[in-house]
């Protein structure tokens, strides 16, 4: 293999590893400025259980080693940091993927990395609002008058956070599955016809990103991308590959070269 033949993939390494710089310094930003806030962070995070407990005196949140409390804190600053530096990362990631969309398509390029925002935003928020609360009260009902919930902060950290991360990122299935139909990597027919398929996959998917083996949260999550995949399917209709659009993709390829090649020429 000659080294031409080496450098386009070395190329596209190298621009994998400036942009998961471009990323990382996105997130380490965010990080410090959320590490100022850490304390009205942690209470955001845990209004939801704080509003479960209700006025159940003998249900508080405790921290069990010494440096417990201040890791917790490090991690809620690395959370905040990738939740506000999630618009830079979505960028970074569509404009990777980017040099596979023809001309015309890349004109969807900014709408794409807004609704990745957006989605994630609704994820996150259905996580916060919605989930939460449900579950919270359901496992907290197991209470009794001689068992009473003394809660880890670093316990509940791991569980929320990995809830909050897991709904904001599923949430961007559609945007998933509209983006690889104008790709031409799936059809509608392919996605209706394996739609049995897709339901077993989102509930082993549910099962693996939430934290526990409980069913409560696992439901709360498959359900919503079940709706997900619907909606996915209806953005691969409005989106998707034509029929016979290869052509006029290749025409647009063929003059870009032509245009190209008359570039250096001049």
């Amino acid at each position: 293999m000659t080294t031409e033949e080496k450098s386009p993939f070395t190329e596209h390494l190298g621009e994998l590893r400036d942009r998961l710089i471009r990323s990382a310094i996105a997130v380490g930003v965010g990080f410090c400025g959320a590490y100022f806030f850490k304390e009205r962070l942690f209470e955001i995070l845990t209004a939801p259980l704080i509003k479960a407990i209700g006025e159940d005196k003998n249900t508080q949140m405790i921290f069990t080693g010494l440096p417990e409390a201040f890791f917790t804190y490090l991690k809620v600053s690395l959370i905040a940091g990738i939740v506000v530096s999630t618009p830079v990362l979505f960028y970074e990631f569509w404009m990777f993927v980017s040099p596979g969309l023809y001309r015309k398509e890349k004109k969807y390029f900014l709408p794409i990395v807004l609704l990745s925002v957006f989605f994630f935003i609704v994820g996150a928020s259905f996580g916060y609002f919605i989930a939460f609360p449900y579950a919270f009260k359901f496992f907290l009902e197991f209470s009794t008058d001689a068992i009473h919930a003394m809660l880890s902060m670093k316990e509940y950290l791991s569980f929320s956070s990995t809830l909050l991360l897991a709904f904001g990122f599923t949430f961007e299935l559609p945007l998933v599955l509209a983006f690889m139909a104008r790709m031409g990597l799936v059809t509608v027919p392919f996605l209706q016809k394996n739609r049995k398929y897709a339901i077993l996959i989102i509930f082993i998917v549910a099962a693996l990103l939430t934290p526990g083996p409980d069913v409560i949260s696992q439901l709360m999550m498959a359900v919503p991308l079940m709706i997900l995949y619907e909606i996915g399917i209806i953005g691969a209709k409005m989106f998707g590959k034509k029929p016979g659009s290869d052509t006029d993709e290749n025409q647009i390829t063929n003059e870009d070269s032509t245009d190209a090649g008359k570039e250096e020429e001049t």
